[in-house]
């Protein structure tokens, strides 16, 4: 039988971790915006694919997850300032999902907002089972490559 390990063991004790420097990508808010304006219309892309791009175009070992969901909701937000303002360029927000393809209640107008958006450009949605928010459906074949 596998004893536990004391607190003080899980402490002190070797973790993988130790010694390892990670380089971090902290992005800024136009680099996000950036890859968001470069999504063409019939294709979308995860916020996954987003937070890879930009480690791998900045050589980091990984982008802060946390910054970018922001940096995308602020790019949303400036789009959505845009449209009433009435331009017609924005930045296509609403073909970012989230890794299962689901949308983001986080976006303003919430799922019904980019239900719509996406709708217009001829994507099915699929209602959540529950509290789960609606997704694209088949979503994985419009995927484009970052």
């Amino acid at each position: 039988m596998k004893t536990r390990k004391s607190w003080r063991e899980k402490l002190e004790g070797k973790h993988p971790s130790h010694g390892k420097i990670v380089k971090v990508l902290i992005p800024k808010p136009l680099d996000v915006d950036s890859i968001i304006r470069k999504i063409p219309k019939g294709k979308l892309v995860t916020v996954s694919q987003i937070i890879e791009k930009l480690a791998k175009d900045t050589h980091a070992d990984k982008t802060c997850a946390k910054v970018t969901g922001i940096f995308i909701r602020i790019a949303a937000e400036v789009a959505e300032e845009d449209l009433r303002e009435g331009k017609k360029r924005v930045t296509p927000y609403w073909r970012v999902v989230k890794t299962d393809g689901s949308l983001n209640p986080k976006f303003p107008g919430g799922v019904e907002a980019q239900s719509e958006h996406l709708k217009e450009e001829g994507y099915i949605i699929e209602l959540g089972k529950g509290k789960k928010p609606p997704k694209v459906k088949d979503f994985e074949k419009y995927l484009v490559k970052l």
